[in-house]
């Protein structure tokens, strides 16, 4: 059983930073990708950044620039830099694991909240 807890959300102002980390547990075999993905609220969940276990990474275009996605193989841990923070950034960010053929795994979330 595959289970991931994120980490590190919280209240911040418009401009500043925050660190999400998520940690993965269990039995877990072939990684594909990991990633990062938000719901605001009324709307749909959207991808926000992917890194392959290649290291290849993909972000939205709305945190280009901003947002930095990692990853540490050994601890099997998936860490979102965000940097110059919006309200619109504003949301509840999910951990995604994809396992080989095509499993897919989804923490509970954290809350991001930036405030004007």
């Amino acid at each position: 059983q595959v289970q991931l807890v994120e980490s590190g959300g919280g209240l911040v102002q418009t401009g500043e930073s925050l660190r999400l980390s998520c940690a993965a547990s269990g039995v877990i075999f072939s990684i594909l990708e990991m990633g990062w993905y938000r719901q605001a609220p009324g709307k749909q969940r959207e991808l926000v950044a992917t890194i392959t276990n290649g290291g290849s990474t993909n972000y939205t275009d709305s945190v280009k620039g901003r947002f930095t996605i990692s990853r540490d193989n050994a601890k099997n841990m998936l860490y979102l830099e965000m940097n110059s923070l919006k309200p619109e950034d504003t949301a509840v960010y999910y951990c995604k694991l994809t396992t080989w053929p095509s499993l897919h795994y989804w923490g509970k979330g954290t809350l991001v909240t930036v405030s004007s």
